[in-house]
């Protein structure tokens, strides 16, 4: 296989005391170092209404961070197509393409981001359903008007055609992203590289990628990669207490408590646990946690296993009371010491 390659995967974390705009500068520092690093992609996920994430809005973001950036490949991890009209989603990748050239990916997702009444405002008090049901019908109209071609049809016995720009020298490629063989299968259908969200749920991923590579109908050789969350420290016991915030918040969303900023490591270490000790623990042992040899090694291990030759990171190292709101220093050393560790072992 070839060299693994990394990516990025960024929530945009809003931590204890920190504004929006704290986690954007936070976000535009990461971006850099990852440019630095020579990591191929950085993508914003979506997600609503949630106090310890800031990333609500793909689009916005990816102009943020690709303007702040220069090499890397800047996308959404996803967009979720439920949520938002086609044309729409498809005019402003176009857009992006067409200011960063060569440098933006468009990955749909099909789950809201969201909790019920929070999808429901997105979506204007239309039948939450509908959408969800029509996705791949959806995700077909987006491609279409992304090509030059655009998407021909008919209303009140006219012919109409729909394009996302007047004259577009590219379109961005699109992914089809998800934790389950819904995705899988859809993805393998119509030909498009496909990302099993691994940070999200560690079980299923053999029979996914089995799915996607076997019934894959496109032209070329399937494309895929895998998410993973990751914390690198000096040691094990400190990389141990970086995962703990996130760990927190992973913990109250499987409770269904109310959601809270992003606690600090001090404030994670003080809290009441939100499940039960094994409980707790469970919910990172699909995580790569350890000092930079010892992720570097499992991470190549793990994209050995499942044959592929890039893995996309989402660095869950939580901040420090004491540390500055504008920055997210733990993470951005997990990323300069993964890079270094995989990039010694060629």
């Amino acid at each position: 296989m070839s060299p693994l390659a990394l990516s990025v995967l960024d929530l945009l974390p809003v931590r204890t005391g920190q504004t929006t705009a704290d986690a954007v500068s936070a976000a535009r520092g990461l971006a850099r170092i990852a440019d630095e690093a020579g990591y191929r992609r950085y993508w914003v996920a979506e997600h609503h209404n949630m106090p310890s994430v800031a990333s609500t809005n793909p689009p916005v973001l990816i102009s943020l961070l690709a303007a702040a950036t220069e090499r890397i490949r800047v996308g959404s991890g996803g967009v979720m197509l439920p949520n938002h009209a086609p044309l729409v989603v498809a005019e402003q990748f176009a857009l992006l393409e067409a200011a960063y050239p060569g440098r933006i990916d468009l990955g749909i997702g099909r789950a809201p981001g969201a909790d019920p009444v929070t999808a429901w405002a997105l979506r204007a008090g239309a039948d939450g359903q509908q959408p969800v049901e029509r996705f791949p019908e959806h995700v077909e109209q987006v491609r279409a008007m992304l090509e030059g071609a655009g998407l021909a049809g008919h209303l009140g016995g006219r012919r109409f055609t729909l394009t996302a720009t007047p004259h577009a020298v590219a379109a961005p490629p699109v992914w089809l992203l998800g934790s389950s063989d819904y995705s899988a299968r859809l993805a393998a259908q119509l030909g498009l590289p496909y990302v099993f969200a691994h940070h999200f749920s560690g079980h299923g991923v053999d029979q996914a990628l089995e799915l996607y590579r076997t019934g894959f109908r496109g032209e070329g050789e399937p494309r895929t990669f895998l998410t993973a969350n990751v914390v690198v420290a000096d040691t094990e016991e400190e990389s141990d207490r970086l995962a703990l915030p996130f760990q927190h918040m992973m913990g109250r969303l499987r409770t269904n408590l109310p959601p809270i900023a992003l606690p600090t490591v001090e404030e994670a270490e003080a809290l009441e646990l939100p499940l039960p000790p094994t409980a707790f623990r469970a919910v990172r042992e699909s995580w790569f946690v350890g000092t930079a040899d010892v992720v570097a090694d499992r991470l190549v291990a793990f994209a050995d296993r499942y044959g592929v030759d890039e893995v996309m990171v989402q660095p869950v190292a939580g901040d420090q009371a004491a540390d500055p709101l504008d920055r997210t220093p733990a993470r951005e050393r997990t990323l300069r010491r993964l890079a270094a560790a995989v990039g010694a072992r060629g």
